[in-house]
């Protein structure tokens, strides 16, 4: 009596990974966990292959033994591991159906897409691996056009609150700062989460743009391009670049009222720190006369301290790194629902 053959396990490609996932097949990456952290799918699992430690030891052994003394260790490594990868796929994929990922659709995920096949699993192993991914998303940033609006306007003018009214209206918008964890200056970091890697941020503005409507407007915070330590992929930046600028302007003790209301909350230690981040620029003398105000409680001074600098920024950076000039939105009050409804009803004119 023969034996019947199991079906091997399919190649995909990344566009078919991306526009054709099944809504029940589970994609696990099994690159080591450092590199999943760098940057991964949105979406994706991590079950590694191996640990970074055993990745490093293959990978000495690779360079300085032989291939084949590297794959014998490695099979050493995996072959303690094989029930786990079985335990750990049945709880992460309840359908039996995944796709699996490497770094460049080789060996490792070839090992694992075989074992998977060979206890039940429907298995598709992505051709090209989290490489071909990259270089999709490169060009789709090079290629893809977006009709994009920027909010501008001084530090505390209320950027970001304006985007959430935009959305709240229906408006698409893509927030940089959101996604990156930072609000876009020295004191930018103050009660966030920890970054994502830089790499990592290209791929979650990636997937934010794909589920926009390139047809209509997308509205984008006036941004340099590192936020924090989080760098717009080049593609975007050059876009945004050429963008029109809606320029806010809202009444000055309205812009202090708010930059104290949001980082008054935090210790003096931490303000004191974000000061001296910009102290080459601020100078000396106004460094330590935003020291002194902090430790008498005097956070309007030092916020006046903070807004000399960066509107002097703000404002050299929009009279000279653009081709086109803004159109001046200018308002006698800070109400951000009335500031985004005038926006749209512009739009529509």
């Amino acid at each position: 009596m023969r034996t019947k053959l199991r079906k091997l396990e399919k190649r995909i490609s990344i566009h078919n990974l991306l526009s054709d996932l099944e809504p029940d097949r589970v994609v696990l990456d099994v690159r080591s966990p450092s590199e999943y952290e760098q940057g991964h799918i949105i979406g994706t699992h991590n079950l590694p292959l191996f640990s970074d430690e055993e990745r490093a030891e293959v990978g000495t052994i690779y360079k300085r033994q032989t291939p084949e003394k590297a794959m014998i260790r490695g099979l050493e490594l995996v072959g303690k591991k094989m029930a786990w990868y079985v335990k750990t796929a049945n709880k992460l994929a309840k359908s039996k159906k995944v796709a699996v990922m490497c770094a460049r659709g080789g060996k490792r995920s070839g090992s694992l897409g075989w074992l998977l096949n060979l206890v039940g699993f429907d298995v598709q192993i992505l051709n090209g691996g989290y490489k071909a991914y990259r270089n999709e998303m490169q060009v789709f940033f090079e290629e893809q056009a977006l009709k994009i609006i920027i909010i501008g306007g001084k530090t505390g003018t209320g950027k970001t609150e304006i985007l959430q009214q935009l959305k709240q209206k229906g408006a698409q918008i893509l927030d940089l700062e959101g996604l990156a964890n930072h609000k876009g200056s020295a004191f930018g970091a103050l009660g966030e989460l920890p970054q994502p890697r830089s790499e990592h941020y290209e791929n979650i503005l990636y997937h934010e743009i794909k589920q926009l409507d390139y047809s209509k407007t997308v509205y984008v915070e006036n941004e340099s391009r590192l936020v924090g330590h989080c760098t717009i992929p080049q593609g975007l930046w050059d876009q945004m670049q050429n963008a029109t600028v809606y320029n806010v302007e809202i009444p000055h003790a309205d812009r202090v009222q708010r930059l104290i209301v949001d980082y008054a909350q935090f210790s003096v230690e931490e303000l004191i720190a974000a000061f001296k981040r910009i102290e080459k620029k601020l100078g000396n003398l106004n460094l330590q006369k935003a020291e002194k105000a902090l430790l008498k409680g005097d956070f309007a001074t030092a916020t006046e301290i903070a807004l000399f600098f960066y509107d002097k920024t703000y404002s050299f950076g929009l009279e000279n790194k653009r081709k086109d000039k803004p159109i001046d939105f200018k308002f006698d009050h800070s109400d951000m629902e009335k500031i985004a409804e005038s926006i749209l009803n512009y739009k529509k004119l």
